[in-house]
């Protein structure tokens, strides 16, 4: 079990690091993810090679979390919901969360860990969101009134069919229960467009760039167009930029590297204190 808890240690100690980063820049430096896959995979080689209980299986283990979680960050990170440093931090979470010597108990960990991730993410996206839209209701508002005359078709749409749903399931507790979400889904999107558009946009010094953030438009700088792309701005692009530009609008993300943080302290406390057998 020491070996265990040595990962969980070395893991809160890097996730924190990377949440007071991602807290203060809004963003999460490569060489985190990178570093803690190392350390986790050079931990559980070694303790493999010198311990008299422990076989190879436990550094084994932690390479099929790697494959896992590898897949995984870089199927967020196409998705675009992941920026890259946040995918290469999930990826570096493969190794650290196989607890086990057991592959199948292995998977249940990394599950659990996912469904906490997104579960406690769903939280505190809508906790941060909602103190943005009050903080500047008035845009807020505004845009939302916008984000409604564009998408008017689509909103009836998927009112109607939210409910439709529900009075098929009137029956069947499951199809109103999907009625509801079905129901709900239009004005969370009209909600989350008005957000994004009024409270996460940002003019900034050019000065102020690094590599990565998000332009809100794209720029037009030498006779050539820097795209709004979902990588992010490249050095270049910000030299360019300095020799035309004072400022420019970026789009800000939501420091999510905090919910790591959550899910994985909650994680370790279901596994060490008998809570696990409640869910699995």
């Amino acid at each position: 079990m020491i070996e265990v808890i040595f990962l969980w240690v070395l893991a809160l100690i890097w996730i924190i690091f990377a949440s007071i980063q991602d807290l203060r820049t809004r963003e999460v430096s490569n060489w985190i993810g990178g570093s803690l896959v190392i350390f986790a995979l050079g931990f559980r080689f070694f303790y493999s090679l010198f311990s008299e209980t422990i076989s190879f299986g436990f550094f084994y283990q932690g390479l099929i979390g790697l494959g896992i979680f590898f897949v995984l960050g870089n199927v967020l990170y196409y998705a675009r919901l992941f920026a890259g440093g946040d995918a290469k931090l999930m990826m570096a979470l493969g190794p650290v969360l196989a607890f086990s010597d057991n592959f199948m108990i292995n998977l249940k960990i990394f599950v659990s860990f996912f469904f906490l991730f997104l579960f406690a993410g769903a939280i505190y996206g809508l906790i941060i969101t909602i103190s943005l839209s009050l903080k500047n209701f008035k845009s807020f508002k505004k845009e939302f009134v916008v984000q409604f005359r564009k998408n008017k078709k689509k909103f009836f749409l998927g009112v109607l069919l939210g409910l439709i749903v529900m009075i098929l399931g009137i029956q069947e507790s499951l199809f109103f229960t999907l009625g509801i979400i079905l129901f709900a889904f239009p004005y969370l999107y009209l909600y989350a467009k008005a957000v994004d558009e009024k409270c996460m946009i940002k003019d900034i010094k050019v000065k102020d760039l690094t590599e990565g953030d998000w332009l809100y438009k794209d720029v037009k700088v030498k006779g050539r167009t820097i795209k709004a792309t979902w990588g992010g701005i490249e050095k270049k692009d910000i030299n360019d930029l300095r020799k035309k530009y004072k400022k420019v609008k970026i789009r800000q993300g939501i420091p999510y590297v905090p919910v790591f943080l959550i899910a994985f302290v909650v994680l370790i406390y279901i596994w060490q204190f008998g809570l696990w057998n409640a869910f699995w």
